[in-house]
C-alpha cells in the first residue's frame, strides 16, 4: 500500500533562473537573495551572500511507502527504500544550476550549530522508494538541462544510507543528470567506488581543521573526513573523480580561530597538490540562528543561543585565508 501526499499549491514565478520561468505545478521555488536576508548574515563586497535556507517542501508530491518493519528493513538494505526528511528546489545553492536537493534522515554527528536537528535520527524520516524519487528527478529534467543543474543528496548525513544513495545516483546518472553528495565525509568509507563513479560533485563539509575543535563541534573525530577527501583526490590520478567544493561554517568563538581556519585551508590546498583541480571552490558559510527554534521544539539543549553571526570583517578575513592558498573562495 502506498499513500500519496498532495503537492503544494501552484506558486508564482519568481525568476529562479529557469528558462521561461516555468516549473512543474508542485515545485517549491527558493531563490538566493541578492541582499542579506537579515542582519544575521551581512553581505561581503564582491562575494555572494551566505545562503540561509528555509525549511524544505517536506515530502509534498512524493509517495510515501506503507510497509511493515521487516519489509522496510530489507528494502532499505537493498537500497530500494530510504528514510527521507524533505526535498526542495533551489538555485545557486548545493551545486551548480537549479538543484533538487533531497534531505535524508540519520546523522552520526551532533554539530552544535546544526540547523536540521530533526534529521539526526533515521527513524524520524518517512519511507520513500528510490523509484519514486527518481520519478521526481525525471520530472525536472527540462529544468536541469536549462540551468545546468541537477540532483543533490544531503541530510542529515547521506552516507548513513549508502545503498539508497547509490541506487538514486545510478538512476540519475542514467538520465544524464549532474549529481552531488553533500556530506561531512565522516562516513566516507561507506561510499563505494561505484557510488563515486556516479557522483560529479562532493560538497565536503570540513567543520574544523583542529581535531579538538572538531570534536567539540561534532562530538566525533576529524580524521575520517580528511581521509575521504584524500581518497577522492588520489582517485582522480587514475581516472575520473568528483570535483570537491569545501564548505566551512564560520562560528564566532568556535571555529574562527586563525590557526583553525589555516588548517582547513592547508588541507584544501593539499588536495589540489595531490591532483590539481580537485577542490574547485571553497564556501565560507556565516553562522546563523535559523535552526534555534527546531532545537527548542525537539527539547534539545542549544548551546549557541548567545552566539552572534560573524561580522563582515571577520568573514572576509577568513575568506582571505583560503584565497592566500590559491583557492577560489566565496
Amino acid at each position: 500500500m502506498t499513500v500519496t501526499l498532495p503537492g503544494p499549491a501552484v506558486r508564482p514565478s519568481r525568476g529562479c533562473g529557469v528558462l521561461g520561468g516555468t516549473l512543474p505545478d508542485d515545485a517549491t521555488r527558493l531563490d538566493v537573495p541578492g541582499t542579506p536576508s537579515s542582519a544575521a548574515e551581512p553581505a561581503v563586497s564582491g562575494t555572494p551572500v551566505g545562503h540561509a535556507r528555509r525549511a524544505g517542501a517536506g515530502l509534498d508530491g512524493l509517495t510515501v511507502a506503507d510497509v511493515d518493519r521487516a519489509d522496510k528493513l530489507a528494502a532499505m538494505r537493498a537500497g530500494e527504500l530510504g528514510s527521507v526528511h524533505s526535498w526542495e528546489l533551489v538555485t545557486a545553492v548545493d551545486g551548480p544550476g537549479t538543484r533538487l536537493t533531497v534531505f535524508l534522515n540519520g546523522c552520526p554527528l551532533r554539530c552544535l550549530y546544526c540547523h536540521n536537528p530533526d534529521t539526526f535520527a533515521m527513524k524520524d524520516g518517512r519511507p520513500v522508494t528510490a523509484d519514486e524519487l527518481l520519478g521526481r528527478v525525471q520530472r525536472y529534467l527540462p529544468v536541469f538541462r536549462a540551468t545546468r543543474g541537477g540532483l543533490t543528496l544531503s541530510g542529515g548525513e547521506v552516507l548513513m544510507q549508502p545503498a539508497f544513495a547509490a541506487r538514486v545516483l545510478r538512476g540519475a546518472k542514467a538520465m544524464g543528470v549532474h549529481t552531488a553528495l553533500d556530506t561531512s565525509g565522516f562516513l566516507g568509507a561507506n561510499a563505494t567506488d561505484a557510488m563515486l563513479d556516479d557522483t560529479d560533485l562532493v560538497l565536503l563539509d570540513v567543520k574544523s581543521g583542529d581535531p579538538d575543535t572538531y570534536k567539540k563541534v561534532t562530538s566525533r573525530d576529524l580524521e575520517p573526513t580528511l581521509r575521504f577527501g584524500r581518497r577522492i583526490a588520489e582517485r582522480g590520478l587514475a581516472g575520473p573523480a568528483p570535483e570537491i567544493w569545501v564548505r566551512f561554517v564560520l562560528v564566532p568563538g568556535l571555529t574562527d580561530d586563525p590557526d583553525n581556519v589555516e588548517r582547513v585551508a592547508e588541507y584544501a590546498a593539499s588536495l589540489n597538490a595531490v591532483r590539481p583541480g580537485t577542490v574547485t571552490r571553497v564556501e565560507v558559510l556565516p553562522f546563523h540562528q535559523m535552526g534555534r527554534d527546531k532545537w527548542d521544539a525537539l527539547g534539545r539543549t542549544y548551546e549557541l543561543d548567545d552566539t552572534p553571526a560573524p561580522s563582515a570583517e571577520l568573514t572576509e578575513r577568513v575568506r582571505d585565508q583560503f584565497r592566500a592558498h590559491g583557492l577560489t573562495t566565496y
